[in-house]
């Protein structure tokens, strides 16, 4: 798409801010360095520390210094401000650019715009030029001031607390999200953060991480990470489809005539797990008496489905991962779904729904339900993505995604015993784009579950408050 040209009203406006930012000292008063210091530290939850990042209105480069990245970047419209930048931050680099007419010719991991959108010409003309120097995983990341202490920072500004600016725009949250998606970029989380921008000997820290998720309507900086829409074609994928099984003999053989091909073409890797019947036998059986299916078997080295999810992605080939419970109530047909799903691009993470459609009679008990559909609220809120069904077994993503999950999982640590956690806490951690499928769910025709609804259901309270503690208590 051909880049709107610049209006000769915005060029004059982009005179009127190089101007006031030229004639402005560059160096920060304490009360601004603090606040960069907060933002840094939820940038930094954000970005990848392998990631390359571009910050567009770097100013004099002071939060892009804090962030810890493998490249870093900076653009300001301000000859005198990227100078300061250059001697502040020697180990980044600077271009004399405006967001409005960016030129770079080379794409990042991470854009972000800190409280630089309120004196833009054209915010929608920079969602558009961010384009030429992204890709398909790029995530943008804006933080912008809440409306609602527009009055306390021009209080603060007048007695020196806060460095005067040029008159600013009036963006709502919701103006923000609107320029972004006529600009083809899709909103994915939106959090509110810091609740007291002033460190005050450690007292803001503890504010800003214990109380400002519980008050998002009177936090100073609103978060928004997206991504584009302008995804580009890719062929056929090829799958790798890991089915845990423990207990699971007489389903074995209908996992694999059930199973689609998908794709450039699909694997089936059946990870056994202690199983006290001939589930083992079984698939080894079921291996040798269908050659033309592409099948590997193993057997997991540690306990629960988290650790098997795990072994079999370890030694899965395909483009694309899928999970498939061996109890196969989630239908196996229903796989291909979540294939487009995710290789269109349309979604990064594939999450399959058991709470949508009916299900059959006795697939499950009552309780169980009414805590699924609780777990999924608060699942919500924490990942900050919606989510009606955190604990369906089937889940979706690209080997790319997984790789990058696994990397990071020392943030979260080998928490997990069930797998779905492990997953969905990387995910968002990456800002990658969750959606749910809604899948027919099914009553069991073999075995019982392997599911103990008191001691579980304790370990997933205990989920909710480890997810809590690292994605939105920080």
């Amino acid at each position: 798409m051909t880049p709107r040209p610049t209006s000769e009203l915005t060029l004059a406006r982009l005179d009127q801010v190089r101007a006031w930012y030229d004639a402005v000292p560059t160096s920060l008063k304490w009360a601004s360095r603090g606040y960069r210091a907060m933002l840094a530290h939820y940038y930094g939850l954000l970005i990848p520390a392998d990631a390359t990042v571009l910050e567009i209105g770097c100013g004099s480069g002071e939060l892009l210094r804090r962030l810890t990245a493998k490249r870093k970047v900076g653009i300001d419209l301000s000859e005198n401000q990227i100078e300061a930048a250059r001697a502040h931050a020697p180990e980044c680099e600077f271009h004399v650019q405006a967001g409005e007419s960016l030129e770079l010719g080379e794409r990042f991991d991470c854009i972000i715009i800190s409280d630089t959108l309120n004196f833009a010409a054209d915010v929608q003309q920079i969602f558009e030029r961010l384009h030429s120097v992204s890709h398909p995983r790029t995530r943008l990341i804006v933080n912008f001031p809440s409306a609602l202490w527009r009055p306390l920072f021009a209080l603060a500004s007048s007695v020196g607390l806060k460095a005067r600016a040029p008159q600013g725009n009036w963006l709502t949250t919701a103006d923000v999200a609107a320029l972004m998606e006529l600009a083809d970029w899709s909103a994915l989380t939106r959090q509110a953060r810091i609740l007291c921008p002033v460190r005050a000997l450690g007292l803001g820290d503890f504010v800003n991480r214990w109380a400002a998720p519980l008050l998002p309507f009177f936090c100073v900086s609103v978060f928004c990470v997206a991504r584009s829409r302008r995804s580009s074609e890719t062929g056929p994928l090829t799958v790798s489809v890991v089915i845990p099984a423990r207990n699971e003999a007489g389903n074995i053989e209908a996992a694999v005539k059930r199973t689609p091909d998908m794709g450039a073409g699909t694997e089936l890797i059946f990870v056994e797990g202690h199983s006290k019947d001939n589930t083992w036998e079984e698939i080894e059986r079921v291996a040798r008496e269908y050659p033309g299916r592409r099948i590997k078997t193993l057997r997991q080295p540690g306990r629960g489905k988290g650790d098997a999810v795990r072994a079999g992605f370890a030694v899965a080939e395909g483009d694309l991962f899928m999970i498939l419970d061996a109890d196969l109530t989630v239908p196996p047909e229903e796989m291909p779904k979540f294939y487009e799903a995710v290789a269109s691009g349309r979604t990064e993470f594939a999450n399959g729904s058991r709470l949508v459609y009916p299900m059959e009679k006795s697939a499950m008990q009552f309780l169980n339900m009414v805590a699924n559909k609780a777990f999924g609220f608060l699942f919500s809120h924490i990942l900050g993505q919606p989510m009606k069904d955190t604990l369906c077994g089937t889940k979706v993503l690209r080997r790319a995604d997984y790789e990058r999950i696994a990397a990071n999982r020392g943030y979260f640590g080998e928490f997990d015993p069930f797998g779905d956690f492990d997953l969905l806490f990387g995910a968002a951690k990456l800002s990658l784009k969750i959606v749910d499928l809604p899948v027919r769910y099914r009553e069991r025709t073999y075995g019982s579950t392997n599911i103990q609804r008191w001691r579980h259901g304790w370990l997933l309270l205990r989920m909710v408050l480890f997810g809590a503690r690292k994605l939105k208590f920080v």
